[in-house]
């Protein structure tokens, strides 16, 4: 109970002989969190995309939703019927001094099949589309870089077909569909990592 706490600012832990504690309340170095940096991209269903690219070293956040559509604050239900022109996304924060934009988006391509218009394995309709919203055009430039790269990889047989658009409005999905594979392991994926 709280009778019997000892309660001691943070500035006089290390006095008090805690200064092994004083790490958990480091303020964050608000020049380290300026430097991050943004992608989106989509590549089927947004839920095997997220678990595998969240896991990448240098990846800070992810969450999953819609972008490139016509319909403002499109739900589950709009996307799922096809008929708001949004695709499955996945909108990422990363920190380029970990990670650069054409690893993140070379391991992309190894993520989901490239080659598959508007499906990826069982999933069919525009909202699975593989596509790439480049931020400005060094990400664009980037991108055509890494699909060139991967049709030159001997992965693929069939032509790539992902587009690439300019950066449109995030929308994101409802809170059950974010980190839904691993609040659901076992959960349904069509995307695993290629040679």
């Amino acid at each position: 109970n709280s009778a019997s706490l000892k309660f001691i600012p943070k500035s006089k832990l290390a006095t008090a002989g805690y200064s092994e504690y004083e790490k958990l309340f480091a303020t964050t170095n608000k020049k380290h969190t300026s430097n991050l940096e943004e992608a989106m991209f989509g590549g089927g269903c947004f839920w095997g995309v997220e678990e595998l690219i969240r896991k990448l070293p240098g990846i800070v956040a992810t969450e999953v939703g819609y972008a490139g559509g016509k319909l403002d604050h499109p739900s589950y239900n709009d996307v799922k019927k096809g008929n708001s022109g949004h695709a499955e996304v996945i909108h990422l924060k990363f920190d380029p001094s970990k990670i650069s934009y054409k690893e993140i988006m070379n391991y992309f391509f190894r993520i989901h099949d490239p080659t598959t218009k508007d499906q990826q394995g069982n999933d069919r309709g525009t909202q699975y589309r593989s596509v790439i919203f480049a931020k400005d055009d060094q990400q664009a430039q980037i991108a055509k870089e890494a699909i060139a790269n991967a049709a030159k990889s001997g992965r693929w047989k069939n032509p790539i077909v992902t587009e690439i658009v300019s950066w449109r409005s995030f929308y994101r999905a409802e809170e059950y569909h974010q980190r839904y594979l691993e609040q659901n392991p076992g959960g349904y994926t069509c995307h695993f990592l290629r040679k």
